[in-house]
């Protein structure tokens, strides 16, 4: 047992080392000790906003750097441990070095995610559209679906869900919503769910109960703060108001304060409705714009760098990212990475954690092309 554990800890010490480039430590440490310098300037607090995100960087500096050298420590406690129950042959030891090896597993995995979570935008809020595709009624009410799951899931990570506007559709569901959602990494983790979603059961909506496939989409872009500058010139945009429309409730106003912004170099039409005011509503619009141009912005150099992903897919058969079938049996697979499960009701009440970490980490499903047939 204690060769195996070694050989354990040994095998943890190399997946950690490997990351200690990709989490860029040495730059991190800098960068803390820099902040930690100004921020006994007194001038720090002359601009309140600058400071506080010095504080906020530096914060999540410290959360990087403080998991990987805790997960070190551990491993060099493991060994010590390991080392000691062999000298003195005490099994007691032994086992609590072996017990100490299961959490620091999961650590090392958690390192190795955070790895995938560390560009400039992961740890920001976000927006997230939801959009009906090919399969009328059945596809509105599976965009209805996608919004429970979503809302579901990100209520268990601890994160705020707002609906920014809404187009119902005429039967059921949506012909598209639009959500805020606010909390740590929320984009960093949704973003991997960017894609086509397809759903395959018997139609609630067929008279005949046939089984129908419906297809929806979903786009996830960072709700972009103060300290990145996004230059949008005022001849650029087309502001109007207009009344709420939608299905009425407490939640969507029904006075002419609905925000309706254009951006005419794009083409991209915003429309905020659920806050109270014209102003609230103006300033919600411009921020999902600003999130949206960013992230425009970081899909032309993605393309630049690989023109296959560049065309956008239709919602249809052929572009789907992940499958969600309840007839004639039951399975949710991704696509991408091939992780699949059999309880599919679980997924569609929020439970994403295992799909959304594989896609992270880069997982490929080496049977992609037999998956799409």
């Amino acid at each position: 047992m204690a060769n195996d554990s070694m050989e354990k800890i040994n095998g943890l010490r190399e997946r950690v080392l490997a990351l200690r480039g990709h989490l860029d430590l040495d730059r991190k440490r800098s960068r803390i000790a820099l902040i930690e310098r100004d921020s006994t300037l007194p001038n720090f607090w002359d601009d309140n906003t600058k400071a506080q995100a010095m504080l906020k960087e530096k914060s999540t500096l410290e959360l990087s750097v403080g998991a990987y050298d805790k997960v070190m420590r551990g491993l060099d406690d493991a060994q010590t441990l390991l080392e000691l129950a062999a000298e003195a042959a005490d099994e007691a030891t032994a086992q609590e070095a072996e017990s100490s090896l299961e959490g620091l597993d999961g650590d090392v995995a958690k390192l190795e995610l955070a790895r995938m979570l560390s560009g400039e935008q992961d740890r920001s809020s976000c927006f997230m559209d939801i959009n009906a595709g090919a399969g009328g009624t059945d596809s509105m009410d599976w965009a209805a679906m996608l919004l429970r799951m979503y809302s579901r899931y990100c209520e268990a990570k601890g994160w705020k869900v707002e609906i920014s506007d809404e187009v119902p559709g005429e039967e059921a569901g949506f012909k598209n919503v639009s959500l805020r959602i606010e909390g740590d990494f929320a984009y960093g983790y949704l973003k991997a769910e960017v894609g086509v979603h397809r759903l395959v059961r018997i139609s609630p909506f067929d008279a005949n109960a046939r089984r129908q496939t419906a297809f929806a989409s979903v786009d996830v872009y960072p709700e972009v703060d103060d300290t990145i500058q996004i230059d949008i010139p005022e001849k650029d945009i087309d502001l109007k108001f207009i009344r709420g429309g939608g299905a009425g409730g407490q939640k969507v106003n029904k006075t002419s304060s609905t925000a309706q912004l254009r951006h005419l170099p794009t083409g991209i039409i915003i429309t905020c409705q659920t806050e109270r005011s014209q102003s609230a509503n103006k300033d919600m619009a411009f921020k999902i714009l600003r999130g949206r141009l960013y992230e425009l912005e970081m899909k032309k150099r993605e393309a630049a760098r690989d023109a296959a992903e560049a065309a956008k897919k239709d919602i249809s058969f052929g572009s789907q990212i992940r499958s969600y079938v309840l007839a004639p049996y039951r399975m949710a697979k991704d696509l991408r990475t091939g992780v699949e499960t059999g309880n599919v009701d679980s997924v569609l009440d929020g439970d994403l954690e295992e799909f959304i970490t594989a896609q992270l980490l880069g997982v490929k499903n080496p049977n992609r092309n037999a998956a799409l047939d």
